[in-house]
C-alpha cells in the first residue's frame, strides 16, 4: 500500500494494481472505492494513516461493482457501519441481480503473455475465497446526500465499462474520481496517460470511449483513476491524450 497526499484534502492509495480514494475535511472521511478483498486490511489502516478513526467515515462511494473496487467494503461496514453509495443502476449490479465482469474464459486468454500471466497470477491471489461477493446495503446517493458528504461530491454517470458506472467529482477543487471509465494505466498495457482499460473489462466498448471523452471535457484540475497514477491536469490535457490513446468522441 502506498499513500498519496495529492491535495489538501485528497489522498490516493495505491493497493493490489488498483486505486482507492480517501477525502477529508478534517472532522470526517469519504471513502471511495476499495481495493481487492485482500487490501481490506490496507483500507481500514489507510483510513488511520491519515489522522482519522473508522468512526470517522462518513460513507464509502463505490464507482461501480467489480471485486477490485469493492473488496474492502464489507469490513468498513462491519468496523463501522456506514452507508455505501454507488449509481442507481449499478446498486443492481452490487447485488449482484446481475454480473458484468471479465469472463473466466476472458481471464485465461490473457496467459499467452508476461504482463497477463503477473496480472492474473496477482488478481486470482487478490479475490481468492471472495468471487461471490455482493454488496447487501448498496444504496443510490442521491445528489444532496453526496453534496453533504466530505468533499461535496457530484456523481456522474458514466456508463460503458459497466452500465451503471459512477464517476465522482469534486467542484471545490476541480478532482474527478474517475474509477474505471478514464485511467492512466493498467498492468496489461505498457504505455501511461490517459486512456480506456482494454476491451476485455469492459461490457460496452463503444459507451466506453463515449463515456472517458465526456469526462475529459470536464472541468478536471487532478484526475484520480482507479487505475494508474494521479494526474495533474492543465487544458486540453486529458481530452489531448485520450487522442494520442486512440480514444475520441
Amino acid at each position: 500500500m502506498k499513500i498519496d497526499q495529492v491535495s489538501d484534502s485528497v489522498y490516493v492509495v495505491a493497493g493490489t494494481n488498483v486505486n482507492w480514494a480517501l477525502v477529508s475535511d478534517g472532522s470526517g472521511v469519504t471513502v471511495i472505492d476499495a481495493g481487492y478483498p485482500a487490501d481490506s486490511a490496507d483500507v481500514l489502516d489507510s483510513v488511520t494513516q491519515i489522522g482519522h478513526q473508522l468512526a470517522d467515515i462518513a460513507a464509502v462511494l463505490i464507482t461501480h461493482a467489480h471485486l477490485d473496487h469493492i473488496g474492502g467494503v464489507p469490513a468498513l461496514v462491519e468496523r463501522a457501519g456506514m452507508p455505501v453509495y454507488t449509481g442507481a443502476e449499478e446498486v443492481r449490479h452490487a447485488k449482484r441481480e446481475y454480473l458484468q465482469q471479465i469472463s473466466p474464459v476472458g481471464m485465461i486468454k490473457q496467459l499467452p503473455t508476461r504482463r497477463g500471466r503477473r496480472w492474473l497470477a496477482h488478481t486470482m491471489r487478490a479475490i481468492y475465497g471472495h468471487i461471490g461477493m455482493t454488496l447487501p446495503t448498496a444504496a443510490t446517493g442521491e445528489p444532496a446526500t453526496l453534496a453533504a458528504l466530505p468533499g461535496g461530491l457530484v456523481a456522474i454517470p458514466s456508463p460503458g465499462h459497466t452500465t451503471g458506472h459512477t464517476a465522482y467529482f469534486m467542484p471545490a477543487d476541480g478532482v474527478l474520481f474517475s474509477g474505471d471509465a478514464l485511467v492512466t494505466g493498467h498492468p496489461l498495457v505498457e504505455h501511461t496517460g490517459p486512456q480506456v482499460l482494454p476491451t476485455v473489462f469492459n461490457h460496452d466498448e463503444a459507451r466506453t470511449r463515449t463515456t472517458a471523452a465526456d469526462l475529459a471535457a470536464q472541468p478536471v484540475r487532478l484526475l484520480v483513476p482507479g487505475h494508474g497514477e494521479p494526474l495533474r491536469v492543465e487544458g486540453d490535457a486529458l481530452a489531448d491524450g485520450l487522442r494520442r490513446a486512440g480514444v475520441s468522441r
